[in-house]
């Protein structure tokens, strides 16, 4: 499918996909969501992907929502249209892993588009914010759920109340990112992590991404039931067998995702 707001680019098990309205910043309309969330599905029906990276430009991840577009809208254009829920439901269903390369800016659905991500490396420039009550409203699509799982209700009631930005040092700080590297060296550092993720089993690695969300949706009892119970699930794999006896024979393993 020929996209107008984003390129996907695929190679050696990883699809790129690079937001593309650089006349907008990057921000998020209908359109973008759409093709992002059917680039996100095709990858991941794809058997030549196996790791997502979802990237922008150097100066923007993306700069929000179109404030644009959502000014002409009233409340029973929103509510009844759902805005943006299909979208970042099909997004949210993708069982591959995704990894958000946030280069500059990543503000109110910026942010939260990099929260749905399964880690953020941040480059040294990156500075996130949930500023929607600027505009008079609140953040729409997680950036009062997931930002306060992240990094707790004092940081989340700060950025959402006040429309602070946090800069990339802070966000690694309080949990917001996993890693942060020099900007310039951004995408390198997040194809090479994303090339280590393609190494492994499949299987395995779905596995770890949906065991980590339970975490956000259950107690701990009953997360660690749910661990244990994919742990011992592994051992009805080929994958397995392969990992441990090729750590046995210090040899690379040779996944086979079966």
């Amino acid at each position: 499918m020929a996209y107008e707001t984003i390129i996907v680019e695929i190679e050696d098990y990883i699809a790129l996909v690079k937001l593309n309205r650089p006349d907008a910043m990057n921000a998020l309309n209908s359109q973008l969501l759409g093709e992002l969330a059917d680039a996100l599905t095709a990858a991941q029906a794809n058997d030549k992907v196996r790791c997502i990276v979802i990237a922008g430009s150097e100066k923007f991840f993306a700069a929000g929502a179109d404030i644009k577009m959502m000014s002409e809208m009233n409340f029973v254009d929103v509510f009844s249209g759902d805005l943006f829920a299909e979208e970042t439901g099909a997004i949210s269903r993708v069982r591959k892993p995704i990894i958000a390369a946030v280069s500059g800016y990543a503000l109110g659905g910026g942010c939260e588009l990099a929260m749905m991500c399964d880690f953020i490396i941040a480059g040294d420039n990156a500075k996130f914010g949930q500023p929607e009550i600027n505009l008079g409203v609140i953040a729409g699509m997680g950036g009062t759920q997931r930002l306060t799982r992240v990094v707790g209700k004092s940081k989340a009631m700060d950025m959402n109340l006040t429309g602070r930005f946090m800069d990339a040092e802070e966000a690694e700080r309080s949990g917001l990112v996993s890693r942060v590297v020099p900007a310039k060296k951004l995408m390198d550092e997040a194809m090479s992590a994303a090339a280590k993720v393609a190494e492994k089993s499949m299987i395995s690695v779905m596995a770890v991404k949906e065991s980590v969300n339970r975490a956000y949706e259950t107690t701990l009892t009953e997360g660690l039931a749910f661990e244990r119970r994919v742990f011992n699930s592994m051992f009805a794999t080929d994958d397995q067998k392969e990992g441990m006896n090729a750590f046995l024979e210090k040899r690379e393993a040779q996944f086979r995702d079966r």
